[in-house]
This record gives C-alpha cells, sequence and structure tokens, in this order.
C-alpha cells in the first residue's frame, strides 16, 4: 500500500507564513509529480503549486510570488512555503503524488487526507 501524509497545516494572521509538508510511504517504484491542491467551502478544489519529477514548476496565479513549492526525493516529500498569507488562501489543503507502485506498471494519483489552512484578517 502507499500512503500520503500531510503536516503543518494551522491558524496564522494575515501576512503571516505557514510550511505544508506531505510524505508518501509504502510500496513506491518511482514518484512522478506532487502537488498541492487547495478547497475552500462552497468553491471547487483547485491546484496551488505542482512540481515534476525534472523539477519543472507550477504555481496558480494568486499565489504567485508568495508560494513556492520544492521536493526531497530521497525523503519521497514534497514541502509549500505559504508567506504573505491572505484571508483569502483559507482552506483545505490537499497533496497529491503521481507514483508507481512497486509491482505495477502504471502511474496513479494519490491524495493526502487534507491540512487546514486558516487565515485570519
Amino acid at each position: 500500500q502507499v500512503q500520503v501524509v500531510e503536516s503543518g497545516g494551522g491558524l496564522v494572521q494575515a501576512g503571516g507564513s505557514l510550511r505544508l509538508s506531505c510524505a508518501a510511504s509504502g510500496s513506491i517504484f518511482s514518484i512522478n509529480a506532487m502537488g498541492w491542491y487547495r478547497q475552500a467551502p462552497g468553491k471547487q478544489r483547485e491546484v496551488v503549486a505542482r512540481i515534476t519529477s525534472a523539477g519543472g514548476i507550477h504555481l496558480a496565479d494568486s499565489v504567485k510570488g508568495r508560494f513556492a513549492i520544492n521536493r526531497d526525493d530521497a525523503k519521497n516529500t514534497v514541502y509549500l512555503q505559504m508567506n504573505s498569507l491572505k484571508p483569502e488562501d483559507t482552506a483545505v489543503y490537499y497533496c497529491n503524488v503521481n507514483l508507481i507502485p512497486r509491482r505495477n506498471t502504471y502511474a496513479s494519483n494519490y491524495w493526502g487526507q487534507g491540512t487546514q489552512v486558516t487565515v485570519s484578517s
């Protein structure tokens, strides 16, 4: 089995910072892209940031200049550094990992359970 576990959410004042972490573990052959999505109440889940195995990065326009994503392949971990947080960043943040499990020949998407980020004004 494969597990994806996030950590690092919480409550922060506007202008503050948080760092989210997401670790994939279990029976993994290789990891492709890793990323973060978020879902605010009453809204659809949206991509925040993604990073490929080659280091290519996509950031949503709403977070460019404030958020950064990086990964540590030795630890199967992806990080989201969030600076200059705004109340509109309040959401549940989900980690997504596209990987090939051992004894498989195709990649699948795995999701974490989500971590709440609340930014107060």
